[in-house]
């Protein structure tokens, strides 16, 4: 043991000396410390816009006045969605996928994208995350530290000396290892800050220490490789031309190649094309404004049996609110059967993307980073269920109190005159059916579920640089 912490001590001996190391690491710590302010201060203000946003929307929907009730379902309302509190380390979707939804009657809107002036505001800095910056640039670091390592002692000629004074090559390996190990806790520490800001903010413990305990595997594994092609390179420049290599292949080209696959192979139906195919259902279904569409002809003739009487103003309730709800329940299951089919179409071009996680680790890590953070595809879609059940319960609250407050001759004659138009209200009481929102992050166990096929590819990848590496260490030769 004493051996190792030796050689791992003249390791760090090395690069303290070495002012090339010393400038990447001051670069790398410069951005990270950088992006990870700006990235708190940005998530933080979001938060609080959005927050209060969310009630001041509230607040001017159940203001409203008397109103007919029909002009509260196209009124509509906003909900937003809050960042997860992870988002100060990574924004993951969230700047692409949007944070707002108009909800209204008879449609589902989508997302609304974040304003263009936030990258401006921060000069383009604003997209550049922690996270990235642990994805990108930490093994790139970690590679300018460890490229020379094992072949540095070739170079020089000095690996045959220790050798041959009985440094077996296992513990020269581990003591290389052992150094790279403590630098990479070292870079590791801003993460800890981070997360640990994000206790305050109501962030599970257990998803802070997943979370380093994520990018220490992937960084690990970016030091075992480094290590590994150290051990059996010849030259120092051929070591980090073929890391060079491989991190420029893996971080940037693999994944853009795998997305461009994921696109092509199952493309998404566009917005327009979408609306054109559901025209023709949305047909079938009756308008909902029109009491005598004779897609409502059935519903007619069974409640006039049901009550016995032989006209809809003989009904206590009011048929046009009846109507309204009916379209609103059909509309609703057809738009939601679409819905649920892009949502499936999205997840299987995330999966496909995801099998790509074996060729590089970079996919795998923005994975893990993403669902444990709160911030990844699966809770975009949570966030547009819960605003289309909220959009679902307040349309047909509104129908509701249409067909129970609102008489049907009222509602008929409502524009006949001002005395007619008055009485087609009903009370400003029956906004409140509209819920309070507030958009909250999954569970950790419900995050944790989601990464176990990408932490195991991750983990997989560890173990077999792992192999390769030891069974290098014992062949090692001069």
């Amino acid at each position: 043991m004493r051996q190792i912490l030796l050689i791992a001590a003249g390791e760090w001996r090395y690069w303290l000396r070495s002012y090339f190391a010393l400038a990447g690491v001051l670069v790398f710590l410069l951005l990270i410390v950088t992006s990870s302010i700006l990235t708190a201060f940005r998530i933080d203000a979001e938060t609080h816009t959005r927050v209060e946003q969310q009630q001041e929307s509230e607040q001017t929907f159940l203001e409203q006045p008397d109103r007919h009730p029909h002009r509260m379902v196209h009124y509509g309302h906003y909900i937003f969605r809050a960042p997860a509190p992870l988002a100060i380390f990574d924004p993951g979707l969230d700047s692409v996928t949007g944070q707002s939804i108009f909800l209204e009657g008879h449609r589902q809107n989508t997302t609304m994208f974040a304003e263009s002036s936030v990258s401006a505001d921060f000069g383009g800095l604003s997209a550049v995350s922690p996270a990235l910056i642990y994805q990108l640039f930490a093994p790139l670091i970690i590679i300018l530290l460890g490229h020379a390592a094992l072949v540095r002692e070739r170079e020089s000629a000095a690996l045959s000396p220790l050798l041959s004074l009985g440094v077996s090559g296992p513990r020269l390996i581990l003591g290389k290892v052992l150094a790279l190990f403590s630098f990479i806790l070292i870079l590791l520490l801003p993460l800890l800050v981070s997360g640990a800001l994000t206790l305050v903010r109501g962030e599970d413990p257990r998803s802070v220490l997943l979370l380093f305990t994520v990018y220490l595997v992937y960084l690990l594994l970016w030091g075992l490789m480094t290590l590994w092609l150290s051990t059996i390179s010849a030259k120092r420049s051929t070591a980090l031309a073929v890391l060079a290599g491989l991190w420029f292949m893996w971080s940037l080209v693999l994944p853009s190649i795998a997305v461009n696959i994921a696109s092509s192979t199952l493309p998404l139906a566009g917005k327009i094309e979408t609306d054109l195919a559901m025209l023709n259902e949305k047909r079938k279904l009756g308008d909902g404004h029109n009491a005598n569409d004779p897609a409502f002809k059935q519903l007619r003739a069974d409640l006039l049996e049901k009550y016995g009487v032989q006209q809809v103003e003989k009904l206590p309730i009011n048929f046009r609110g009846l109507v309204a709800m009916e379209a609103e329940q059909k509309l609703t299951n057809m738009l939601n059967e679409y819905a649920q089919a892009r949502m499936e179409r999205e997840s299987e071009q995330e999966k496909l993307i995801g099998n790509y996680a074996w060729l590089t680790p970079m996919l795998a890590i923005s994975f893990v980073s993403r669902a444990i953070a709160g911030t990844d595809l699966e809770h975009y879609h949570r966030f547009q269920k819960e605003a289309e059940a909220l959009r679902f319960s307040f349309v047909q609250g509104l129908n509701q109190a249409h067909m129970q407050e609102l008489s049907y001759q009222d509602d008929i004659n409502r524009n006949k005159d001002q005395a007619s138009w008055l009485r087609a209200r009903v009370d400003a009481s029956s906004w409140q059916v509209l819920d309070r929102y507030q958009f909250k992050t999954a569970v950790f166990t419900e995050r944790f579920s989601h990464i176990k096929a990408p932490m195991q590819v991750l983990l997989i990848w560890l173990f077999l640089m792992l192999m390769v590496l030891l069974y290098s260490a014992r062949s090692l030769k001069p």
